[in-house]
């Protein structure tokens, strides 16, 4: 198939949430029918509810500045399903995103016939073992892959990493994961195994009890982000500045809690033996768009996926220490299983005028029902991301306009404003 073909398709297949059971055996059949793609290369496995993306982003920059040539795994995309795969830095090309793609599902087809899976993989298992092929396909040397959704059960689990890392554990998918804290952080920690070595970042005491206990169990040496000196916290609009053991790194990726996934990221390179100055130099040239991303000026745009109520308090901390004085204009769509109101509660009144919308996505909460969840004083509604845009081109060359929400949001605004 052609790229537009394939991604249409991978389409089809749905979510592994909605259209088939949770567990690893499909994914496991794929990838051995394949040749286990995933053995030719190391692996760096995250985990977490917050910061996984970004974290992944700093080891994968750290990695390369210390001369390896990198894999990197992360969901979802903003724009293209290729920003799901790169290589050295940069997303696969479309051809071949369909290549990989019809090797994987040519395979899926005879596993079909042969009847050792029941159901064709789903789209995240078979991006999954796209990812793998090419990863393979390239010489990758090391590879950092971002778990999709908990850790157990998700498609990435299926590889024997040399370093687990888990970054804030955080309420989000709980009709998946468990309503309690303790219940996540056990999903999250089944990403731990014998013989590999982890990194946990600060973690609420709920989680970090759970993740403690299953090191323990498993024998798994563990690191933790706090054992990483930092001091010396500058932060700025755009990004941070900090000494480690007196060594000055800065942080091109905006937001406080940019800080802690930057310990994180110090305390896994580290492990996996990477000098210092590469350290630096990798923080320092990181790019992990639609995370409080700029992307327009006279008015200002920002584009940030809080999609979770974690997220949106780091949002919020954003706002109050950044944007206080000036007039925000807030641009906010979720998904259904979303905890909206609660992230409502936590940023709408931060914005002097909201406009709510939805993604063109399937599970796109109706705008309307947000703007019933709300208690704002100037709230409107917008079919989809253009009309939202086109109402907040009332705003002043002062003002700043935040897009945020869903990360499919923040992909559509991405697309239109770039």
């Amino acid at each position: 198939m052609n790229y537009p073909d394939s991604v249409r398709f991978l389409y089809t297949l749905g979510n592994e949430v909605k259209t088939a059971k949770l567990g690893l055996e499909r994914i496991g059949f794929l990838l051995e029918a394949l040749g286990n793609p995933q053995h030719a290369f190391r692996i760096v496995h995250v985990a977490g509810t917050n910061g996984k993306g970004s974290t992944c982003a700093m080891i994968e920059s750290g990695l390369r500045a210390a001369g390896y040539r990198t894999g990197l795994f992360t969901s979802p995309h903003l724009v293209e399903p290729t920003e799901r795969i790169q290589i050295a830095g940069r997303p696969v090309g479309a051809g071949q995103f369909a290549a990989a793609f019809d090797q994987v599902h040519a395979c899926a087809e005879k596993l079909l016939r042969l009847e050792r899976i029941d159901l064709h993989p789903t789209y995240f298992e078979s991006v999954t073992a796209m990812a793998m092929v090419v990863f393979r396909e390239c010489g990758v040397e090391i590879a950092v892959l971002e778990v999709g959704l908990g850790g157990r059960l998700d498609a990435t689990n299926v590889v024997t990493p040399e370093l687990c890392v888990v970054t804030p554990v955080d309420f989000d998918h709980e009709a998946y994961l468990g309503k309690s804290l303790e219940s996540i952080a056990w999903e999250k920690a089944g990403i731990l195994k014998p013989g590999a070595r982890a990194v946990f970042a600060q973690q609420r005491a709920e989680a970090e009890g759970v993740l403690e206990a299953r090191a323990a169990a498993l024998g798994v040496a563990v690191t933790h982000s706090s054992e990483v000196a930092i001091s010396g916290v500058t932060l700025h609009a755009r990004g941070g500045d900090f000494l480690w053991d007196g060594l000055p790194v800065s942080c091109p990726l905006a937001g406080e809690h940019q800080a802690e996934n930057a310990r994180t990221a110090i305390a896994a390179l580290w492990q996996l033996g990477v000098a210092p100055e590469a350290i630096r130099q990798g923080i320092a040239q990181t790019a992990w768009p639609g995370r409080l991303e700029r992307v327009g000026v006279n008015p200002e745009i920002i584009l940030d996926g809080a999609h979770n109520p974690a997220s949106a308090r780091a949002l919020a901390d954003y706002l109050d220490r950044f944007y206080e004085p000036r007039r925000v204009w807030l641009i906010y769509g979720a998904m259904r299983d979303k905890a909206v109101e609660e992230m409502a509660a936590i940023l709408f009144p931060r914005a002097g005028h909201v406009i709510v919308t939805a993604p063109a996505q399937s599970r796109a909460l109706r705008p309307e029902s947000i703007r019933d969840l709300a208690d704002h004083g100037d709230i409107r509604v917008a079919a989809n991301i253009h009309a939202a845009l086109a109402l907040a081109a009332e705003a002043s060359p002062e003002d700043t306009i935040f897009v945020t929400g869903s990360l499919f949001l923040v992909g559509e605004a991405r697309a239109l404003l770039m």
